[in-house]
């Protein structure tokens, strides 16, 4: 029975589509949650007044070396995403997971995933095979996005680069913080970022790294004047444009940071369910009791920031 009136939204929600599952255990990829089940996430839904949770596949993603074994995986799991949605009215919306690097297929599973499936979102990891989403492999991919002014929810991953450099230290804690910067700075020094404005971009972990690297993405323009052309409106600027969600910075060490360098009304309701602590309920107490959100800005945060993305959830 929930404790408050499901009233939140939480845009950092994974499951764990059995297509998937059976891919990544034929494949003994280690990481995503086995045990997932629908009733499991409402169970923690409901633990927490969370009235909606936007599902999302968390990494590896489906692509595994091949481009049509990876587009086969990624329309299974988006055509299981909208019936969990179709089974559980308003509880469930879906970011679609896309058969990236493969860039043609991802148009394809882009099209199908937003005009047939009519998910709420398209889901993308920071990196793939070492590159980043300002790289130009991917402009493409971009330019469709910015096209349909689609949401994009972003995962970090590990890049090819950064695996097992520490013993005894997974690559989640250190490494995934850090890609989020990485495909960010890619975004904005690229002039990505500045090129597709009406893509809607939400950062996983309140922007991973990022806080505490502000004032080195600031100044690198002022160093390398080359960069300032692409990033016309300032990095600032373009930073604060952006959504960060909830998910491992809702603790009394990140948040104070997190809050100084994001706009609340950037600011959206995620928990990582069910990796990392992410309990709902564990979320929503750090936030009241770390935020320092007034009653108004609270409410922003968990609900009505997203409904500004979502509008179709205000129903």
């Amino acid at each position: 029975m929930a404790t408050t009136k499901p009233h939140r939204i939480d845009v950092h929600h994974h499951h764990t589509p059995p297509p998937y599952l059976a891919a990544i255990t034929a494949r003994n990829v280690p990481g995503p949650v086995r045990d997932w089940t629908p009733e499991k996430s409402i169970a923690d839904m409901d633990q927490a007044g969370v009235a909606t949770a936007i599902t999302s596949i968390t990494t590896p993603g489906v692509w595994f070396g091949d481009s049509a074994p990876a587009r086969r995986l990624a329309r299974e799991c988006n055509e299981y995403a909208a019936r969990l949605v179709a089974d559980f009215p308003g509880r469930f919306g879906m970011f679609a997971v896309m058969p990236m690097p493969y860039v043609e297929g991802t148009l394809r599973e882009i099209a199908y995933a937003l005009d047939t499936l009519k998910a709420d979102g398209i889901a993308l990891l920071t990196s793939y095979s070492d590159k980043w989403l300002g790289d130009p492999t991917f402009t493409p991919v971009m330019e469709e996005l910015n096209r349909r002014r689609a949401i994009v929810y972003t995962h970090p991953t590990t890049a090819n680069c950064c695996g097992n450099l520490i013993p005894d230290v997974p690559e989640s804690i250190i490494e995934w913080g850090t890609d989020t910067t990485r495909t960010i700075a890619s975004l904005v020094f690229s002039g990505a970022a500045a090129r597709f404005r009406d893509v809607k971009l939400i950062f996983s972990h309140g922007g991973g790294t990022l806080p505490f690297l502000t004032e080195r993405f600031v100044r690198l323009p002022q160093i390398n004047k080359s960069l300032a052309a692409r990033v016309p409106n300032g990095v600032e600027a373009e930073l604060k444009r952006f959504y960060y969600d909830t998910a491992q910075a809702f603790n009394p060490y990140t948040m104070p940071s997190f809050r100084k360098f994001v706009p609340t009304s950037q600011i959206l309701f995620g928990t990582d369910f069910p990796l990392g602590g992410g309990s709902a309920a564990i979320v929503a107490k750090g936030l009241k009791d770390n935020g320092g959100f007034t009653d108004a800005e609270l409410r922003a945060v968990e609900r009505d920031n997203a409904l500004r993305l979502l509008p179709r959830l205000k129903s």
